[in-house]
């Protein structure tokens, strides 16, 4: 890669890092069988959790309310989902400890050591959409060794908004090109790279589940295209 060496590798998180459907699948059944839900189709229920993401998320990006933590809008959505599926009557209280799950998300086998081999040479942080709770719980709970926490919380911007990129570059004391940002997604890399930061693409073809269609291959000419982390860390020389 010619021009400014990478000093600072960041991270997209949600389905990058973390296998979010697989995970809430399994807490969606364990829930479900404590409060006697009976048959709930459990992988429809996180997709369409899932679902409410962008769109919450732009209600703040639009300015149409002020900046609220992906917590608050994670919970927002849960109530919306339970009403789709038709199900009430749980305790305000417990729907509260569920919505956490976002929190307990587990990574994908592959993502602890590549992070571990990519921290001895490179500074290594999450820029997510998550919030800075979430994300200290989620690394505490699964050993991902981030040198720190970045992401919209830090920034008070939401991805793919240019803010939510450059501010981190900032904190970071870096400029824009000595920062590769690593993600599973086209529209997040190509954001990044319109703001003048290098560009790290790592398929993750379950995101979705086995029917999923999009992400499955870079659309662009990005920086670095690896299989997984492991790949990415001998790509970038670790």
């Amino acid at each position: 890669m010619p021009g400014a060496p990478v000093k600072a590798l960041l991270f997209d998180v949600f389905g990058t890092c973390v296998d979010w459907r697989s995970s809430i699948i399994r807490a969606g059944e364990a829930f479900g069988r404590a409060h006697g839900l009976g048959a709930v189709e459990w992988a429809k229920f996180a997709d369409g959790w899932r679902a409410r993401y962008q769109p919450q998320m732009e209600t703040v990006r639009r300015g149409q309310r002020a900046w609220t933590k992906l917590d608050v809008l994670h919970r927002e959505s849960l109530d919306a989902v339970l009403r789709e599926f038709d199900l009430g009557g749980i305790p305000t209280r417990d729907l509260d400890e569920f919505n956490l799950v976002w929190h307990r998300l587990d990574p994908w086998p592959d993502v602890v050591d590549g992070l571990l081999r990519l921290k001895t040479r490179y500074i290594i942080a999450p820029n997510s959409n998550g919030n800075v709770a979430l994300l200290l719980d989620m690394a505490k709970r699964a050993a991902i060794p981030w040198d720190t926490i970045l992401g919209a919380e830090i920034t008070r911007a939401y991805k793919p908004m240019p803010e939510a990129y450059l501010r981190n570059v900032d904190i970071l004391g870096l400029i824009p090109p000595e920062v590769m940002m690593v993600a599973a997604h086209n529209a997040d890399l190509v954001a990044a790279e319109g703001c003048g930061l290098r560009t790290g693409f790592v398929a993750r073809p379950l995101e979705y589940g086995p029917g999923q269609t999009t992400d499955l291959t870079p659309e662009h000419a990005f920086d670095v295209v690896a299989s997984d982390f492991a790949d990415l860390a001998r790509q970038m020389g670790c």
